[in-house]
C-alpha cells in the first residue's frame, strides 16, 4: 500500500534512474560513500528512519525530516521507508556536516541552476 496523503513518506514512490538504480524519488539521491565521519548504527527495537534522523541530526531544525538522507545513504538504498527496519541491520548515517555542506548545498545549487 502506498503512503497516505498526510504521510511523512508521501514521496516514497521508487524510481529507476538512467542506470537502472532505484531511488526514493526523481531527484538524484546522495548515495553511499565511505567517509571518515560516517556513523554506523545497529538497528534495535523501535528504530525507524524518522527516529534515527531525530537522534543523529537533533541539532538541526526539523531533524527527523532528514530521514530520507539516511535512506539514500545506504549501500543498498532503502526505497520503502514505511517498512520496519530489520533488527540487527547496520545503518550508515552521514555526518551532519555532510548533510548541511554537501547534500543540502547540492540541492540548493540544482534549484538555482
Amino acid at each position: 500500500m502506498p503512503p497516505g496523503p498526510n504521510s511523512r513518506y508521501i514521496f516514497c514512490r521508487g524510481f529507476n534512474d538512467a542506470h537502472g538504480r532505484i531511488a526514493l524519488g526523481e531527484r538524484e539521491p546522495y548515495r553511499f560513500r565511505e567517509l571518515p565521519d560516517t556513523r554506523k548504527h545497529t538497528v534495535t527495537t523501535g528504530d525507524s528512519l524518522f527516529s534515527l534522523a531525530g537522534r543523529y541530526y537533533g541539532e538541526m531544525p526539523r531533524s527527523s525530516g532528514f530521514w530520507w538522507v539516511i535512506a539514500d545513504f545506504q549501500p543498498d538504498p532503502i526505497i520503502d521507508a514505511t517498512l520496519e527496519l530489520q533488527i540487527g541491520r547496520v545503518i550508515y548515517v552521514p555526518a551532519t556536516r555532510v548533510v548541511t555542506d554537501v547534500i543540502l548545498a547540492e540541492a540548493r545549487r540544482r534549484a538555482v541552476g
